[in-house]
């Protein structure tokens, strides 16, 4: 080991005595402050005045020939010097209650202080207030027959008192005592167990063992090219002396982004599984606390922890909580989440590329993190975790099926190929709902009809079989859906159309029109584009056509429309306003959606008007075509309307079927769409072939 790593782990070791001697402060200030509420509540509790026996004699007295006198509307009282003070003069009146002990007697009785004996009385109280009061009692046969007379005679409520009351009359202050040590157990234990009363700087960080870590990466299915990234670091971790002997040093981090359920925390268990070391694990979330100081403490304790179990890998799931990028205003330039995310920029540029300890994070937000946490030194491998294409989401659907019994119809492949845009937590989901249909069936094995329902379960939602729309409705929602279904048909750019039903499902659906890409898609035309606007003004131009009329059901349709064509002028220049971008997106490129304002703009209000204008005209243009196609089709839009109200859901062969039986012309609607040529790599034989063509 050399010299700098030598005085390394000694400040660590003094860091973490300074720690522990200055937690037991802690512990001295939690008995303090008990003892200081013990004091108070009794002092509080025996804040009474003390009165000397004769006194309350002639107290008594005076009740008693106050009692017998003919104006009974006198106060009985007495003056007298205080017992704290016996230059002051005090006046006791009108005995409340009297409580006899063995030893002392107590009661309660009216007080007011009349000022220094033998001076002016000018700054008396004027209001007597209640106040309790003891005395010593003198205990012989004929003292306590005179009490007895006097009270007997006095009228005052008096009582004899139990043998002994301490308890009853301190159970207060006794439940606040045991409610602070009740706190303080459980505080102690939350935060690291009674032997280290104030451990909040140890690391909240998982160890599994080898034996935890039965996942290897054919468990990591879908995921081929992020797995053949990470397999030098399980060759390292297993092989390092032949990295060091070239000079090689291996990636102290990597860092695995991409949309969440893609599999990011499986392939780092996948990567300790393989290599068979130990696997820190926990959130970037565990290092942040209320406390100041306590997030940088535990990421040192972090990696103290695992350079002692070196080789290891301290897997950092969703790091944005941590490493987000710092602010550069002076204002709240130093709090708890920045001190923290200094300490982790550190301890991975400090500790040695040789040491064995491997840090893997995932995010799906790479765009927030600090620049000086990806630069190399630090997370040197970025690697990409994305949606599986159609082979990956097959390898996904054989892993998870594995302890499923599958009928003899099931095919992988068509479900792979349906469940477009499908990451591995949704196949997981996919496969689970399946099973649980066919069990609620009663089923012995698991058919294509359940994994067809849990597909429209997971992306269409729950059926409500128990909303009942009346007769008018279901019409209308019938014709709506026709309409998203034929053209859908009639025009070539489009997804296929999967199934149409007027089933009510998930929230606010009364009917949907499923529709499935045939392959993956990673661009999109300006005719697709302008085709998708077409299907979702569909169903309220069929609504328009048909009644005359029409509803808040196509809401969802506009919206999306809309933003398509807002799209289309403002991100992809394919509008009359050229080849110009007016916004830059700020969202998350792995998450959909989002609070807070989406876009930056860069324009003023004259080009704002010209584009609502285009995207008007692009919608209206939409919306001149789909009546055409509507109006040329309306024999098929009735037949598919009549059968939808029969069954209430049709698949894609039922449809095919009756666009066939009641088609009589040409298909496409002339003048309605414009299919565009395929692309060409351009050759010499092509050029010549386009000049005789010309000539």
């Amino acid at each position: 080991m050399s010299d700098d790593q030598r005085k390394k782990d000694s400040n660590r070791g003094e860091g973490k005595g300074n720690e522990t001697r200055g937690s037991g402060s802690v512990v001295f200030v939690l008995i303090a402050v008990v003892c200081a509420i013990v004091a108070s509540a009794f002092l509080m509790g025996n804040n009474t005045n003390r009165i000397r026996y004769p006194d309350l004699e002639r107290l008594l007295r005076e009740h008693a020939e106050t009692l017998a006198s003919s104006n009974p509307t006198n106060r009985p009282k007495i003056e007298t010097a205080s017992t704290q003070d016996p230059a002051v003069v005090v006046e006791y009146s009108d005995l409340q209650s009297v409580l006899l002990g063995d030893e002392t007697i107590t009661g309660t009785v009216m007080y007011r202080k009349l000022g220094t004996a033998g001076k002016d009385r000018s700054n008396a109280e004027n209001v007597p207030k209640l106040v309790k009061f003891s005395t010593i009692r003198v205990r012989n046969d004929a003292q306590d027959a005179s009490l007895n007379k006097l009270l007997i005679d006095s009228g005052v409520q008096w009582d004899n008192a139990r043998p002994n009351r301490w308890l009853a009359d301190h159970w207060l202050e006794l439940m606040m005592v045991a409610a602070v040590i009740l706190l303080g157990v459980i505080m102690l234990r939350r935060i690291g167990g009674m032997g280290s009363p104030m451990s909040f700087s140890r690391s909240r960080g998982k160890l599994h063992g080898q034996e935890d870590l039965s996942i290897s990466f054919e468990d990591a299915a879908g995921i081929d090219e992020a797995v053949e990234e990470v397999r030098e670091v399980v060759d390292f971790l297993k092989n390092s002396e032949k990295y060091q002997a070239l000079g090689g040093r291996i990636p102290k981090g990597v860092l695995l982004v991409g949309p969440p359920g893609t599999g990011k925390t499986l392939l780092a268990k996948a990567i300790a599984g393989e290599a068979g070391v130990p696997f820190f694990s926990l959130s970037g979330s565990d290092f942040v606390e209320m406390f100041v100081g306590v997030g940088a403490a535990r990421v040192r304790d972090m990696f103290q922890q695992a350079v002692s179990r070196a080789p290891c890998i301290i897997f950092i799931d969703e790091l944005d909580a941590l490493g987000k990028s710092r602010s550069g205003s002076v204002v709240g330039g130093h709090d708890e989440r920045e001190q923290t995310l200094n300490a982790l920029l550190v301890e991975m540029d400090g500790f040695d590329s040789n040491s064995g300890v491997i840090v893997i994070a995932a995010t799906n937000r790479p765009e927030t993190l600090d620049a000086a946490l990806l630069r190399p030194g630090r997370f040197d491998r970025h690697v990409l975790v994305d949606r599986p294409d159609v082979a990956g989401r097959e390898a996904i659907l054989k892993v998870h099926v594995r302890s499923v019994r599958l009928a003899d119809d099931v095919d992988l492949r068509h479900i792979a190929s349906i469940t477009s845009g499908f990451v591995g937590a949704d196949l997981a989901n996919l496969v689970n709902e399946a099973a649980l249909l066919a069990a609620r069936g009663d089923k012995t094995s698991v058919s294509t009809q359940e994994f067809d329902e849990a597909v429209e379960r997971v992306t269409a939602g729950l059926e409500k079989k128990n909303r009942v729309m009346n007769e008018d409705e279901k019409i209308r929602v019938a014709y709506h859906e026709a309409g998203h279904a034929l053209v859908a048909a009639a025009l070539p750019n489009t997804d296929p159309v999967h199934k149409v039903s007027i089933i009510p499902r998930g929230i606010a659906a009364l009917g949907y029109t499923m529709q499935r890409p045939e392959s993956e898609r990673y661009l999109m035309t300006k005719t697709e584009l302008e085709s998708r606007m077409k299907v979702l003004l569909a169903g309220t131009l069929t609504e328009e056509m048909i009644f005359q009329d029409i509803s808040t059901g196509a809401q969802n349709d506009l919206e999306r429309c809309s933003e398509i064509a807002r799209s289309m002028v403002m991100d992809y220049g394919m509008s009359r306003l050229g080849r110009l971008n007016f916004r830059r997106s700020t969202r998350s490129p792995f998450l959909a959606g989002g609070g807070g304002n989406e876009y930056q703009f860069s324009y003023g209000a004259e080009t704002a008007k010209m584009i609502d204008k285009e995207v008007a005209r692009i919608v209206e243009d939409a919306l001149t075509q789909t009546r055409e196609i509507l109006s040329q089709r309306r024999e098929v839009l009735e037949a598919v309307t009549q059968r939808l109200l029969e069954v209430e859901a049709i698949d894609n062969t039922e449809l095919n079927r009756l666009i066939q039986q009641h088609t009589g012309g040409p298909w496409l609607v002339p003048g309605t769409v414009t299919e565009k040529p395929r692309a060409q790599i351009r050759t010499d034989e092509t050029d010549a072939q386009r000049n005789a063509s010309a000539t």
